[in-house]
């Protein structure tokens, strides 16, 4: 997995700011089949304040789903963020399943390219 994780021990009280990229391993490895493809970068800026960490993390990039009318791949753009707070019990603090879900939910219900975009010959055969 591409680990979105934090180290805590040594990290002095103040804010940090965290890099990462994902593909679609990340996803695979979440067992999500829906996502294809993936390249996402996020950006986080930490608090430390010793016991407690606030998180605000950045989410760009696009994912590649199957378009639900054609089942041609569908590249979707991905633009969300989230805040939060931790009480990390441990020496890290792993946002990776915080990224996952908030890529998840930012993706529409319905994924279908734009009109004229799906294959037209799929199209065709859905037509009959």
């Amino acid at each position: 997995m591409q680990p979105f994780i934090v180290g805590l021990i040594g990290l002095k009280p103040g804010v940090s700011r965290y890099e990462w990229r994902a593909d679609g391993r990340f996803f695979e490895e979440f067992g999500n089949s829906e996502i294809l493809g993936a390249d996402i970068l996020v950006n986080a800026e930490l608090r430390f304040h010793g016991t407690t960490a606030d998180v605000r993390c950045e989410i760009s990039g696009a994912v590649t789903v199957a378009c639900d009318r054609c089942l041609e791949e569908l590249e979707i753009p991905v633009e969300t963020s989230f805040e939060e707070s931790y009480a990390p019990e441990g020496a890290e603090l792993d946002l990776s399943q915080d990224v996952y879900d908030y890529v998840c939910i930012s993706l529409p219900l319905k994924r279908v390219h734009p009109d004229g975009g799906c294959n037209q010959e799929t199209v065709g055969y859905l037509s009959e």
